[in-house]
């Protein structure tokens, strides 16, 4: 018996799937695959959050339920840090919650305040669940553009005007995950006031906040007077102290829809381990000089990564901040599509990356290659991008060569 879900009927493929496999069966045949496919920070978690980690689990009361909002030390350190980061002042009580991760929070949320029908207006491409979690609880997408110009002002007017019912949500993300744009305080300001006149809310994900380069810091939006109206934003530790595997982060901002993630919360968890939670407390109130270190480190990688792939005859713009660069496809590769590319890549170079077309259709003509490979491992990327184009001349060697690789899948698959 086969049973059909509407929920998952909603959900599209997941496009990263093939690729996957592919890594998969080339490390089985013992290939070197230099990966930049997953954003999986390889850094080790610093020294004393580690520690303080050891210490809290020592204690025997750490070990029971803790409790779905967040201890109130971490709570407190999330709203210290937005008072010396931003110069935004949070009530702890009221304005914080802690979650397992920034996706968790963000997929929560959605179910919390979306209604089956809800149009929410999402940019395109963008990281799946900014889109997907309010697909999962029932809304509809509105496809707005990533880039924060006057066209994306155009978009949202388009879209109040057009939508049926009219939007009640907006989701932005800068530093974006996967193109890297960033956004402005005026950009802010603009979308505020856009959404407070349409009574629209607005979700956005500062996941990023701490990888930047070129000394550009990324605001916050709740830097804008009026923004804690309607506006709730995420964060996480996972980047910016590597800690990826502790699924700790926060939402804060409007009372009312920090209190409504936290009533849903309530229902499904008690929260994270409780000595994770005094870990991330230290990481918050502790030396810094972790997080500068980490920015420098994703800097000299994305240096060594847009010169050499340069070099190599593939031209990769260097992002202004987050751990990944937004790559335009080759044009002899153009007519093979991102998931193409990628899956000819990892064939002839062993180099996997994620396609653009995988953050939606917007996406398509773009490849995502995340900072986590070392220096080394960059260039040897490198070496390998330019003997792989090196054979190809035009469009016809590059569908040639993926028409073989089809047959080849084809009959490994028989």
């Amino acid at each position: 018996m086969s049973f059909q879900f509407h929920k998952i009927r909603r959900l599209p493929p997941y496009l990263f799937a093939e690729v996957n496999a592919m890594k998969a069966a080339a490390r089985a045949e013992g290939r070197d695959i230099i990966d930049f496919g997953m954003g999986n920070p390889d850094s080790a978690t610093p020294k004393h959050i580690v520690d303080k980690l050891t210490e809290a689990v020592a204690d025997p009361r750490t070990h029971r339920y803790s409790t779905s909002k967040g201890i109130p030390g971490l709570r407190r350190a999330i709203a210290g840090y937005y008072d010396r980061r931003f110069d935004v002042q949070l009530n702890a009580d009221s304005e914080v919650v802690v979650t397992l991760g920034s996706k968790e929070g963000l997929a929560n949320l959605a179910q919390a305040i979306t209604s089956p029908g809800d149009i929410v207006l999402a940019p395109n491409p963008s990281y799946p669940i900014h889109a997907f979690g309010f697909v999962i609880a029932g809304a509809s997408l509105w496809n707005i553009s990533v880039t924060p110009d006057a066209g994306f002002f155009a978009e949202l007017e388009r879209a109040v005007r057009h939508a049926v019912p009219p939007p009640t949500a907006l989701l932005l993300s800068y530093p974006s995950n996967p193109t890297a744009m960033m956004a402005t305080r005026d950009f802010y300001k603009d979308v505020v006031a856009f959404c407070k006149r349409h009574n629209i809310f607005i979700v956005s994900d500062l996941a990023y906040s701490e990888i930047y380069f070129d000394d550009q810091p990324p605001p916050s939006i709740l830097e804008t007077p009026g923004a804690r109206d309607i506006a709730v934003e995420f964060g996480s530790l996972s980047k910016t102290y590597s800690m990826p595997g502790w699924r700790v982060g926060y939402g804060v901002g409007n009372k009312d829809l920090i209190g409504a993630l936290t009533r849903v919360k309530s229902y499904l968890d008690y929260g994270a381990f409780t000595p994770i939670q005094v870990a991330a407390t230290a990481a918050l109130n502790g030396p810094q000089d972790c997080v500068d270190e980490v920015r420098a480190l994703y800097q000299q990688r994305r240096d060594v990564l847009t010169s050499s792939f340069s070099q190599a005859g593939w031209d990769v713009p260097p992002p202004p901040a987050t751990m990944f660069a937004w790559a335009p496809v080759p044009p002899a590769f153009e007519e093979l599509g991102s998931l193409g590319f990628a899956k000819l890549l990892l064939d002839e170079a062993d180099v996997a990356v994620s396609p653009g077309v995988g953050f939606g259709e917007n996406g398509e003509g773009f490849v995502r290659l995340a900072l986590v490979e070392n220096r080394q491992r960059i260039r040897q990327a490198a070496r390998g991008v330019k003997q792989f184009l090196a054979k190809v001349r035009d469009s016809k060697d590059a569908a040639d060569m993926a028409a073989a690789q089809n047959a080849k899948q084809a009959e490994a698959a028989e």
